[in-house]
């Protein structure tokens, strides 16, 4: 009996990874397994670790600390990652702001990129947090905050947590312009961990496609390059945990949303990115949430500016038009 049953679960699992080896036929064949703590994807710039201890557990947060290449103007900008992404993707940006005179600070949140990946609750108050305890062990007291997508909502919420220590604050393709709480139930926790552990090559990719939805020529290399580096992280051993954290933040937007916050924001604000950003469901309903979020920061502080023709991370797909105006907003 005992035999029987033994090659009864080695058939299973036999066939469950023959159903994922089919699942995968549409990827690359050069994508290798990837570390879930992103130590083989490429960073711009040199990467340091802050040791703290959260919910009981040792961790460490990674972030890139950039002196101006250009002459110091005595300022620093603090870069806050979107959801799909880590400090990784911000390379253009950080290059920019350096030969302007800026010192930049690029944290990867805990549970990002090459951070530490603790299965412990997610939430906006912890990363404006950690963010400022980062801050505070750099000995910097006030910096200008740009925060793309997700990081949109993190940079709100640090505005709100640490008004005196932001200077000026830029939303960039902000997500959470809307409260989906009311509009459907949360999906399961144990069926969202399910779907996320089966995702394949196309399911990533489409992911991301969503971010050129409005223009799907706009694909390019580094889109694809970024396609490549979350698949690499579902082949690897350590794949069932990262879908698990992966899961715990895709309930942050439902769980922590920012809309009442935006009323409490002190520091000047720029309410920024592609006027075409289909995430909200229509390019039309994101460019009247962005008004909307423009408005609600209180004495005239927010300032709307959006880019025509672009999409949801407008740095990849057309930094000659996006870093213009983020310059002369913080250059102010």
């Amino acid at each position: 009996m005992m035999t029987r049953l033994i090659v009864l679960i080695s058939l299973v699992v036999s066939l469950a990874a023959s159903a994922r080896l089919l699942a995968q036929t549409d990827a690359p064949p050069d994508v290798r397994p990837g570390s879930i703590t992103a130590e083989d994807v490429p960073y711009p710039y040199a990467v340091s670790y802050l040791p703290f201890t959260i919910y009981g557990q040792d961790v460490r947060m990674a972030f890139m600390d950039v002196p101006p290449a250009g002459r110091p103007n005595g300022r620093t900008v603090v870069l806050l990652h979107g959801n799909n992404f880590a400090g990784f993707y911000f390379g253009g940006p950080i290059e920019v702001l350096t030969k302007e005179g800026f010192r930049v600070i690029v944290p990867d949140q805990i549970g990002y990129g090459r951070s530490s990946k603790p299965i412990i609750p997610y939430h906006l108050y912890d990363m404006a947090r950690n963010t400022h305890r980062l801050l505070q062990s750099l000995k910097i007291e006030k910096a200008m905050v740009v925060g793309h997508s997700m990081g949109g909502m993190l940079a709100a919420r640090f505005a709100t947590q640490y008004p005196q220590a932001v200077e000026r604050l830029v939303l960039y393709n902000p997500v959470g312009l809307v409260d989906a709480r009311f509009e459907r139930p949360l999906e399961s926790p144990d069926e969202a961990y399910q779907r996320t552990l089966r995702s394949t090559y196309p399911a990533v990719r489409a992911a991301i496609m969503r971010y050129v939805a409005h223009n799907p020529s706009a694909w390019n290399e580094e889109f694809e390059r970024f396609t490549r580096v979350r698949y690499a992280w579902t082949l690897g051993a350590e794949w069932p945990r990262l879908a698990m954290i992966q899961t715990l933040l895709s309930q942050v937007q439902h769980f922590d949303s920012v809309v009442n916050d935006w009323e409490h924001i002190q520091a000047q604000t720029l309410v920024f990115g592609g006027a075409d950003d289909m995430l909200p469901g229509s390019s039309a309903v994101f460019q009247q949430r962005m008004r909307y979020v423009a408005e609600r920061i209180p004495g005239g502080r927010g300032r709307l500016h959006l880019l025509p023709g672009l999409g949801h991370v407008p740095h990849l797909e057309a930094p000659d038009r996006t870093y213009p105006p983020l310059l002369a907003f913080l250059r102010e």
